[in-house]
């Protein structure tokens, strides 16, 4: 498509389709790369969303920068110098890919998960997204690093803002509270909350949404 910008040495195969603004075979940003001749190699079949950018290789890596086929790089993927990416695989949106790395067919990698420098990722594996990968990902295997997301409390600062009465903003903070530090399961936390908060909207709404959740909610 258009606004491609292409930089050799550089082999591309049949039927790859990229889309624009994406960045292939440019000099790397390894700041021992001195102007060696590299290459970055692509094979057939790939697809190249927009904003990926692509590096060639090195002297300190093989020279060589390689994708395979039937590839789905989605937007903004990074590609460093040196990494061999094999065939079947799919790396999502903001995938970052450290020089070195290797990754094995049929390997899928969740969206903005960054992958540090000289790592393997087995073949047929799958990582969850916005991982940190430091060390070699098992084959096979459904990897994942711990989210370590939590919550504190209202939003009191922002509720403030748009208004919200002190009152309201103590109910709410009262009912998340029994539901994240109470040691209760959310059931029984809800059902305290409903016997002890009466009258208010907004909590209401709070337990509404628990209620309807397909994936659970975070506490």
């Amino acid at each position: 498509m258009a606004h491609i910008y292409l930089e050799g040495p550089l082999s591309i195969g049949e039927d790859n389709l990229f889309f624009p603004y994406s960045t292939v075979g440019v000099i790397p940003q390894d700041l021992k790369y001195r102007g060696e001749r590299a290459e970055t190699r692509i094979g057939n079949r790939n697809k190249i969303r927009e904003f990926v950018t692509i590096h060639r290789g090195t002297e300190g890596g093989g020279l060589v920068t390689s994708i395979g086929d039937d590839n789905l790089l989605m937007a903004y993927v990074h590609v460093a110098h040196d990494v061999h990416v094999g065939n079947h695989t799919v790396l999502a949106n903001a995938v970052t890919l450290g020089g070195h790395v290797t990754v094995g067919d049929w390997t899928v990698i969740g969206a903005s998960t960054g992958v540090h420098q000289y790592c393997r990722v087995g073949r047929h594996a799958i990582i969850g997204g916005y991982s940190v990968v430091t060390q070699d990902v098992l084959p096979f295997s459904n990897t994942v690093s711990e989210r370590g997301i939590k919550v504190f409390g209202a939003n009191r600062t922002g509720l403030e803002r748009r208004g919200f009465e002190s009152a309201i903003i103590e109910k709410l903070q009262t009912a998340l509270r029994l539901l994240t530090r109470s040691g209760l399961n959310t059931a029984q936390a809800m059902e305290r909350i409903r016997a002890e908060i009466s009258g208010c909207p907004e909590v209401d709404e709070l337990l509404a949404f628990i209620g309807e959740s397909q994936r659970g909610v975070i506490k």
